[in-house]
């Protein structure tokens, strides 16, 4: 076997790992959403008020649980790699900065939206609707990175539109979620973040370790949640408060879940390519209705799953040629 042959099977057995890591990405992040959606069922987060300040500290409260839980698992990682100094070194760069910029949409903005969307509408719902956030950044990148957008992209954002309306065209049946179109609102912000974050870290990130920006990225948006956030919405009481209920078990395995779903991710765009990355990433649409399915009581409607597969299907289109997806060889 000559040199080149060998370099293409080596290229080509890294793209596939690349790959899992993409698909364990997705499924690890559908999950965390479930197991969140799971939290509620617990006091301080489960609650029966149609007050939004009593909804608000709810959500900053417990997406603080989150994002507090995802960056001390990442701290034991990054610990026990041997990386825990690179933290100081790069939060004195430029790209640290930048991180921690991105960290804020992504962290207060986008987790409050995302974690009062699980609450007010159903995890597999506020998860189907945030898998467009690679179309928002892909928007946004137009206009901030000067990047322009190809036919195939434009197709893919109005599908990933399309899939949003089927979601919510017919709420979840019963009386379950008597404030639903709320908490699809909250979703959408979650959407906004989120692609805001993705267009910050597409700068940032590629001049710091991955692993360590992960780590600053959930470190800085708990502390900022902490400091600032807690206070301001009246979310501290209901922060310790949770330390004391059975829902401390489940935002710590849901904060493992980001922490696994985030390394997975970074570790795919490695191997694989962004398109390819996030291309499998945002599949966590589709995994929360498999989990939310095994483990939980939600009602799997055909509004749910068609729009699903639409939004996936146009996010796929956004980030990446979907012939090049199926050609390994081609990494």
């Amino acid at each position: 076997m000559d040199a080149k042959k060998m370099l293409e099977q080596h290229e080509l057995g890294h793209a596939k790992k690349g790959l899992v890591w993409g698909v364990i990405s997705g499924a690890t992040w559908g999950l965390d959403g479930v197991i969140w959606g799971m939290a509620y069922m617990f006091l301080p987060f489960a609650i029966e008020s149609d007050v939004l300040k009593v909804i608000i500290a709810v959500s900053v409260a417990s997406a603080a649980m989150h994002d507090g839980f995802s960056g001390f698992w990442l701290f034991w990682y990054n610990l026990f790699t041997g990386r825990w100094k690179e933290y100081i070194r790069t939060l004195r760069t430029k790209p640290g900065m930048i991180v921690c910029l991105g960290a804020l949409f992504g962290g207060p903005i986008a987790m409050t939206g995302y974690s009062a969307g699980i609450m007010l509408a159903g995890a597999s719902y506020a998860l189907a609707v945030t898998a467009m956030y690679p179309a928002v950044g892909a928007i946004l990148a137009v206009f901030i990175l000067k990047e322009k957008i190809v036919p195939r992209v434009y197709i893919g954002i109005a599908m990933c539109i399309l899939g949003a309306v089927v979601v919510n065209w017919t709420p979840p049946a019963g009386d379950a979620y008597p404030m639903f179109y709320l908490g699809m609102g909250l979703s959408l912000l979650a959407t906004f973040g989120w692609g805001v974050e993705g267009v910050l870290a597409a700068y940032g990130m590629d001049m710091a370790d991955p692993d360590v920006a992960i780590g600053i990225r959930q470190a800085t948006s708990f502390v900022v949640y902490f400091v600032l956030i807690l206070p301001v919405f009246a979310g501290t009481a209901l922060f310790f408060e949770a330390f004391t209920t059975g829902a401390l078990g489940y935002m710590a395995l849901a904060g493992l879940m980001g922490a696994i779903s985030y390394l997975a991710w970074y570790r795919a765009i490695n191997m694989t390519g962004v398109g390819r990355a996030m291309a499998f990433n945002v599949t966590y649409a589709l995994w929360a209705i498999v989990f939310g399915y095994l483990l939980t009581d939600i009602e799997i409607t055909t509004n749910l799953v068609v729009g699903a597969l639409i939004i996936t299907g146009g996010t796929i289109l956004v980030l990446a040629n979907p012939k090049e997806l199926l050609n390994l060889r081609k990494v």
